[in-house]
């Protein structure tokens, strides 16, 4: 049986790059790094960023981070200041930020919870909708 996500490797072009943006510029602990790979882990998580053809996904696929709604404004302009690239516009419940990391990765900032979404989506239920978990 699945316990959770155990880690989630992105392709990179330049590590070094790479590594100063999730390390610096979002504050992912560092460690450890070798000639094609390196670990850093945030909350929990396990990152694992790795030297390989990188081909972005051109579709919805992203990877989103867990944020507090207090820090959500000042981490925003931090990435902003440090001129991310934003590829949508959040039109979902809950705050949330989505950028490009070096390589054109899609990540997002978001607050908020899985059972908040569920609520929203209640409150706003379309004839299509099934809900499975009630």
């Amino acid at each position: 049986m699945l316990q959770g996500i155990n880690h989630i490797t992105i392709a990179v072009s330049d590590l070094d790059r790479s590594v100063q943006f999730y390390q610096k510029k979002l504050g992912m602990q560092l460690k450890v790094t070798w000639a094609a790979g390196a670990y850093l882990s945030v909350a929990d998580q396990w990152i694992c960023l790795s030297i390989d053809a990188v081909h972005p996904s051109r579709d919805y696929s992203h990877i989103a981070f867990d944020i507090n709604e207090q820090q959500f404004e000042p981490f925003c302009q931090t990435l902003m200041d440090a001129d991310v690239e934003v590829w949508k516009q959040n039109r979902s419940e809950g705050s949330s930020l989505y950028f490009l990391d070096p390589d054109g990765h899609k990540l997002e900032i978001h607050v908020g919870r899985l059972a908040s979404r569920m609520q929203k989506m209640r409150e706003n239920a379309t004839q299509d909708m099934v809900f499975y978990d009630d």
